[in-house]
């Protein structure tokens, strides 16, 4: 399911952004709820999210759309699949979007970069997941990479709300099943 190799190095100056967290899930379940429409819709987004809308096309070249409602605000964001390595990794380029899928900006941060590339890794070490995010912005401006560099604390918030709904998501799942 390899379309192309992505280098995860960024340019000169930026901080690439890198954050972890182990699930106590298989690989392959994990990854399952990375790229099965139907189980992304229940967690993705950070902690109190909400997802209404979702379209899922999981090929290289295919989009993740999904409107989520956030902190009373209701957001469209994108993914644009480059390379899909099954089970070990996913890389996209992420976005605000419109309904239509349009590249937008941050709708809190004007300043915030239109496009980042996003790596995702899975790792399986004792029956346990491993998932790191690598994220770093696609020719950014000065400023859009100020604001980048600067914005390291909310992100790592955000994503880990991410891991924790996601976390919540995969032990409700394990319950269910037992």
């Amino acid at each position: 399911m390899t379309e192309k190799r992505t280098s995860s190095a960024t340019e000169p100056g930026i901080k690439e952004f890198v954050i972890s967290c182990t699930y106590d899930a298989p690989r392959d379940v994990v990854w399952k709820a990375w790229t099965e429409r139907e189980q992304l819709k229940q967690w993705w987004g950070p902690k109190s999210a909400v997802i209404l809308n979702c379209e899922l096309d999981f090929r290289p070249g295919g989009i993740f759309h999904y409107r989520m409602r956030f902190a009373g605000q209701d957001m469209w964001g994108k993914m644009v699949y480059r390379e899909i390595v099954k089970p070990e990794r996913i890389v996209w380029v992420n976005s605000f979007s419109d309904e239509k899928g349009g590249v937008t900006r941050h709708p809190l941060s004007p300043s915030w970069p239109r496009e980042m590339l996003s790596t995702l890794t899975f790792t399986e070490k004792d029956g346990k997941t491993i998932v790191t995010v690598r994220w770093s912005p696609i020719n950014p401006t000065e400023e859009e990479r100020k604001t980048f560099d600067e914005g390291h604390a909310s992100m790592k918030g955000g994503w880990t709300g991410t891991f924790d709904q996601l976390a919540d998501y995969l032990k409700n799942k394990q319950e269910e099943n037992l």
